[in-house]
């Protein structure tokens, strides 16, 4: 079984950093910082990239990030709703750790559009290095393999693991071997193991080594992809895959590279296929495409688990889920998700048209979002490990210091196109601070006019109304309120369903609610009960087959239960004090409008929903 779950994360998780190679170390050298061609800058840079490779991948990500890990889910999201825990909801450190993770998750969706243009453009460029009358080929070919990829995405991550599992490991050994050979013509290489040939680079070429880091970081980019997949293949499969597999290909790969580099110059162009034999370069090209719609699996899937988990969270509005696996509950598919990266990784595509173009907007999303989550990791590991501030200062401020010299070098990329993931960050950013704020304010008018729930009940059996028999389900979010729907429905009709269940949907900061925990049930006399379902963030509600686990005197008949629900309709009509800016208050309006269906999202029976409008000021 672990076998079979660290093939299935090496065809997931590992694509987008290793397809790395087809063009990092090429564009430390051909980018826009123009470093020069020479041994020193040469292994200057090697070794830059090898303690880059071994820090920020093996030692933070491998044995402490994936380490936070919130009962097995990974990501900002996860690790945001696990620190937030730890304080009071709506406090000032709440707000900010929760605005850190919001803006981290969106950058992970604006790195998840560029990742799948970068790297499918870097190997089919491979075809125009061979054959230069074939490179208007290139751009479309690209669009066809990365539509096709979109396209697959419902048969879900599992069996896709499973069938580019072999052949990334396939891809691992070529990059290996590749690299091996060309080590073995120039063993000299060897010494950039040395960190004096990167703090030489530093000392010697400061303004040059400052700008290559941008390009450096490259070899790192699909870090942040890789632990919000935890939740898909679970930290040991991840661990088993790097050390193993991963990190050995790609060691020997760049310093192959760099052993071309350093006999060579010229081939800086096309220094990936320059470093492979000439017999070998057709069947790279092909394996090079296979690999990188691999890379581009690794963040696509990584942005389904996010956008289930801000789902969950409360942070966006409905969105339809659809689980697939019957045994892994973290793989997931969200199909207006994968349509909106689709579109998106199509017009960078269009807009860039080559990977060195792209290169040059690439890694500013990611460098942000791993600063930020080793400041969360920070937090966990004082709040939840117990480590004292020493220990956590002594052993994360090395990171720290590491994440921000990146994020300041790929600030340089902004005028080059660095600009699009923030602008799309940024975007998704306003969606979900302006749909959680305004859940919070719907909820806060909403409860004004709504009578506690024991007043109610006290009126309800005075006034006496006619029974009816069946089962009334009232949804309510505030359990000690009555329900708007039921208020609205006793004072228009004056009767009563012979059972009347109130029902409180929770969401849990956990990823999956523990099964004897999952369901309350509290007699409130009169055949009234008051029942809560708790659904942590990874899980999908659904209300029937829950209600189906209440005790029998309790539990409704299928064909004899109505689910009666609030509509809720905002009004931006408000004549009183505004919390919101107009086009926060449209914004979210129009969020509202277009969320997913309420029944088909708690998965109710069309022909038993009951709903009743409400109008809400804002």
């Amino acid at each position: 079984m672990q076998r079979g779950l660290v093939l299935a994360a090496l065809g997931v998780v590992f694509g987008d950093i290793g397809t790395s190679p087809l063009y990092a170390l090429r564009e430390c050298f051909t980018g826009h910082q123009g470093l020069p061609l020479a041994a020193d800058t040469i292994l200057g840079v090697l070794s830059m990239v090898t303690w880059t490779l071994l820090l920020v991948i093996s030692v933070k990500y491998m044995i402490l990030v994936l380490r936070a890990n919130n009962r097995g889910e990974g990501g900002v999201l996860a690790l945001m709703a696990l620190v937030t825990t730890y304080f009071r909801q709506g406090g000032r450190r709440w707000r900010s750790i929760t605005v850190l993770g919001i803006f981290g998750a969106s950058l992970l969706v604006a790195d998840a559009m560029i990742t799948p243009a970068i790297s499918v453009l870097g190997a089919m460029e491979g075809i125009g290095a061979m054959k230069p009358h074939w490179s208007g080929l290139v751009l479309p070919a690209s669009i066809g393999i990365l539509v096709a990829l979109f396209a697959t995405q419902r048969f879900g991550t599992g069996r896709i693991g499973m069938v580019f599992g072999p052949v990334i490991v396939i891809w691992f050994l070529a990059l290996g071997l590749i690299g091996l050979w060309q080590v073995f013509a120039s063993p000299s290489v060897l010494v950039a193991f040395d960190p004096r040939h990167a703090i030489g680079l530093c000392m010697h070429h400061p303004g040059h080594a400052f700008a290559v880091l941008g390009s450096v970081f490259l070899t790192v980019t699909g870090a942040e992809a890789m632990y919000a997949d935890m939740g898909h293949f679970g930290t040991r499969a991840i661990q088993t895959g790097w050390f193993r597999i991963a990190l050995p290909g790609l060691l020997l790969n760049y310093f192959g590279q760099a052993a071309v580099l350093l006999r060579d110059p010229a081939t800086a162009p096309h220094l990936f296929y320059e470093t492979a034999p000439p017999w070998s370069r057709p069947a790279l090209i092909v394996l090079a495409t296979i690999a990188t719609v691999i890379a581009s699996q690794a963040v696509i899937s990584g942005t389904f688990s996010l956008a289930t988990q801000a789902v969950q969270l409360d942070l966006t509005p409905r969105l339809v889920v659809q689980r697939t696996s019957a045994t892994a509950y973290g793989q997931v598919y969200v199909p207006m998700i994968n349509w909106m990266l689709m579109v998106g990784t199509v017009y960078l595509m269009l807009e860039f048209r080559s990977s060195s173009n792209l290169a040059a907007a690439y890694g500013i999303a990611v460098s942000i979002n791993m600063l930020f989550t080793t400041l969360l990791l920070a937090v966990a590991a004082h709040l939840i490990w117990r480590w004292p501030i020493w220990r956590v200062a002594l052993a994360l401020l090395a990171f720290v210091a590491i994440d921000a010299l990146f994020v300041a070098s790929n600030l340089l990329k902004i005028e080059s196109g660095g600009w699009i993931p923030l602008l799309i960050a940024a975007a998704g950013t306003a969606i979900m601070t302006t749909w959680s704020r305004g859940r919070a304010l719907v909820r806060a008018r909403m409860e004004k006019d709504i009578p506690d729930l024991e007043v109610f009940l006290r009126d309800v059996r005075r006034l006496e109304g006619a029974r009816i028999p069946g089962t009334a389900v009232y949804f309510t979010e505030d359990p000690t309120r009555a329900p708007r729907a039921w208020l609205h429905n006793f004072i228009h009709n004056r009767a009563l369903h012979q059972s009347v269940i109130l029902l409180t949907i929770k969401s849990s900061l956990e990823p999956y609610a523990d099964e004897e925990d999952r369901i309350t049930c509290e007699d409130l006399g009169d055949r009234i009960f008051r029942v809560a379902v708790t659904y942590g963030f990874m899980e999908q509600p659904d209300v029937p087959k829950a209600l189906a686990s209440l005790p029998d005197d309790v539990r409704p008949q299928p064909n004899r239960t109505s689910y009666f629900l609030g509509r809720v309709q905002v009004s931006l009509r408000h004549e009183g004090k505004r919390d919101m800016a107009f086009w926060r208050r449209g914004l979210f309006a129009w969020l509202a409008r277009n969320a997913m269906n309420t029944p088909d999202y708690f998965r109710l029976p069309p022909n038993r929903v009951v709903e009743l409008g409400a109008l809400v000021p804002l």
